[in-house]
């Protein structure tokens, strides 16, 4: 089975190669606010070998002090659908508004939280961190 998504206009394309949709998180800090114009991101981390792209990808690197982050764009409405990070390797990270049943997802995380806008519930019971979440609990979460 394979879950597909795509940018806004239809010309990027992708697979995952999963039997389910994957899980996401919410990263409320700015420069993800900044990054989707909203309140916050959704992603979902997929391991890299399981994402197939299609159609004109476009790239830009951010480079920081401590890693790079290449970002995937479509080459056609500019959507980002995808990024990848040097402390991350063989990790993709997924915008989750690009899966074409993104409705049907279930936000299992919140990260960065001391940074989200005051009017964002966070629903009791769901895990979050103030900032980024300790890799092991991080992952925990996720899995469910």
């Amino acid at each position: 089975m394979t879950i597909t998504g795509g940018c806004r206009c239809g010309a990027c394309r992708y697979e995952l190669a999963l039997d389910a949709l994957p899980p996401v998180y919410a990263c409320h800090c700015h420069i993800c606010q900044r990054a989707s114009g909203s309140a916050f991101s959704v992603q979902a981390l997929v391991g890299e070998e399981q994402l197939t792209v299609t159609g004109p990808v476009i790239v830009h690197e951010i480079t920081t002090a401590d890693r790079t982050s290449v970002q995937r764009f479509c080459g056609i409405c500019h959507a980002r659908i995808y990024n990848t990070n040097t402390r991350r390797p063989g990790v993709a990270v997924i915008r989750a508004g690009t899966l074409d049943r993104s409705e049907e997802l279930e936000c299992r995380a919140h990260i960065f939280t001391d940074y989200r806008q005051r009017w964002v519930d966070i629903p009791e019971g769901v895990p979050q961190w103030p900032e980024m979440a300790p890799m092991a609990e991080f992952v925990a979460a996720l899995s469910g």
